[in-house]
């Protein structure tokens, strides 16, 4: 019997470019700075739909701010966010060499996507509690977290906060409204909203802020986030960052090539941005808008940040295996830190000698609280908590059979 159809046929998506070929970026749908228009907060989330699909930005190609995103910042606040990014690029390098000479089991870097986390952390108030993945270590920085605990736990030595109890990067400090990052994402983004939810319970006034990578909006956790922060109005920011990779699976994989992710919010009846993520002021006036929506009970926000990752997933990675070596180089939104460098200056708020003058005290202060963290041991050392840690923190009061286990390891 003959059949008039051709045979099925999956599509499976490819990235653009792969080891050896031209970085392709034609596929981001980049729209000229000030283009995208700004609602208002009480804006209905089906009205997101093109904010959703184009890309808000205001920094142009010549530094100028451009558009109704383009807010009147303060000079201290934009000051502030180039220390905090170059601080966290920064800390970053350092601490990639310091995993070279197995100080620590390995490290990740977040190299070119320090304005996501850095300006919208510099947009929240300093008691909302943020839920992060393990690309975000610019909110701690940005927070003014001392750099000897932050290397302490990547040293996992006896002066670890942590004492040993998460791998290294995998940073918690409640103090700081850093809510403990885990290692299988997606957790983060459930919990982010459970947390809003409880703090309009009690009718306080924070709000949350949760982070996903454009890999894990794959995974079930995302969206169960996305019901519960819709249904029931949660205080709460959804961050997508979507830095076009997820290890080695092109963002494609996860459902970035024929939509956007942010159009996944929109369809799940939250109101929704795409926004310029290498973008520092994009970024800030973004996150400032969504915090001014849910602290007025007007319901959630998605965004998705458009960036790119600059290094490897890992030190446990190498990206010339499946991308074009230079492809962050081509990236068409540029360096976040080069942009801003470059509106300080056209502003006249800054210039090259101040520049080099902060980069040097910068990375004098990393290297100072290297060598005090090293004194108290690294990996390789053996200087660790004592094992009878494991038994604390655990019950209030401890129990009698864990008592008794203790007694056993003679700690």
């Amino acid at each position: 019997m003959n059949h008039p159809h051709q045979p099925l046929r999956l599509h499976v998506p490819e990235p653009t470019g792969r080891p050896g070929c031209t970085p392709d970026f034609s596929y981001l749908r980049v729209t000229p700075a000030g283009q995208a228009a700004k609602p208002p907060l009480e804006v209905e989330p089906k009205d997101t739909a093109e904010l959703a699909v184009g890309l808000v930005r205001v920094l142009d190609e010549h530094g100028q701010a451009q558009g109704p995103w383009a807010e009147n910042i303060p000079t201290a606040v934009l000051h502030a966010g180039l220390v905090a990014m170059l601080k966290t690029r920064l800390f970053d390098s350092r601490m990639l060499t310091a995993q070279r000479q197995k100080k620590m089991s390995f490290y990740m870097l977040c190299l070119g996507e320090e304005a996501v986390a850095c300006a919208h952390t510099l947009a929240l108030n300093e008691d909302d509690m943020c839920f992060p993945t393990y690309r975000q270590q610019g909110i701690l920085l940005t927070r003014q977290v001392p750099l000897f605990e932050m290397i302490c736990q990547l040293f996992s030595n006896e002066c670890d906060p942590l004492k040993g109890r998460q791998l290294p990067v995998m940073y918690s400090n409640k103090a700081k409204g850093f809510f403990s990052i885990s290692g299988n994402l997606g957790t983060q983004f459930v919990q982010g909203v459970g947390w809003a939810m409880a703090s309009a319970i009690r009718g306080d006034t924070r709000i949350a802020s949760a982070w996903i990578g454009d890999g894990a909006t794959a995974e079930t956790d995302f969206h169960t986030a996305l019901t519960f922060a819709h249904v029931y109005r949660a205080p709460v920011i959804l961050n997508v960052v979507n830095n076009q990779w997820a290890i080695s699976s092109f963002q494609h994989i996860a459902g970035g090539e024929a939509t956007t992710f942010a159009g996944r919010g929109v369809g799940s009846g939250i109101a929704s941005l795409r926004v310029d993520g290498n973008d520092f002021l994009a970024v800030y006036a973004a996150s400032r808008w969504a915090a001014e929506r849910a602290r007025g009970n007007l319901g959630p926000t998605l965004i998705e940040w458009v960036t790119y990752r600059g290094g490897p997933h890992s030190t446990s990675d190498d990206p010339s295996k499946y991308r074009p070596a230079d492809d962050w180089a081509h990236f068409p939104l540029g360096d976040p830190i080069a942009r801003l460098k470059q509106h300080l200056i056209v502003l006249g708020e800054w210039d090259d000698a101040r520049h080099q003058a902060l980069e040097t005290a910068l990375d004098q202060e990393i290297v100072n609280a290297t060598k005090a963290a090293e004194r108290h041991g690294t990996l390789g050392d053996a200087s660790i908590a004592s094992a009878a840690t494991i038994f604390e923190d655990v019950y209030h009061a401890m129990p009698a059979h864990l008592r008794r286990q203790r007694q056993q390891m003679g700690v």
